[in-house]
């Protein structure tokens, strides 16, 4: 009997858990949609969210992994421009 307690509890546990991270998850994220257009810090938020949500459900993972790329080859990107974009180290030669 004691065994079975234990096991109804560990799920119960578990699935409190992932009830939990879900709304939390879910809540950051749908502020986040409303900041995009309020004032605030949408894309963030969003990003929060879904590392919240990432805790327990593999589509959030996923999703993360993107969005991660993506900031990796924009910062790339930005980089590459950047050194284009500055002038060059050396003065001109004067005659």
């Amino acid at each position: 009997m004691d065994r079975r307690v234990k096991q109804i509890g560990s799920v119960t546990v578990r699935v409190v858990r992932r009830a939990a991270i879900a709304i939390v998850g879910t809540v950051v994220v749908l502020a986040g949609v409303a900041m995009l257009v309020l004032p605030g810090p949408g894309l963030l938020t969003i990003i929060g969210g879904l590392a919240i949500l990432a805790l327990e459900f593999p589509f959030a993972r996923r999703w993360l992994e993107r969005i991660k790329e993506l900031i990796r080859k924009a910062l790339e990107k930005a980089k590459s421009w950047w050194r284009r974009k500055r002038p060059p180290t050396d003065p001109p030669a004067t005659l």
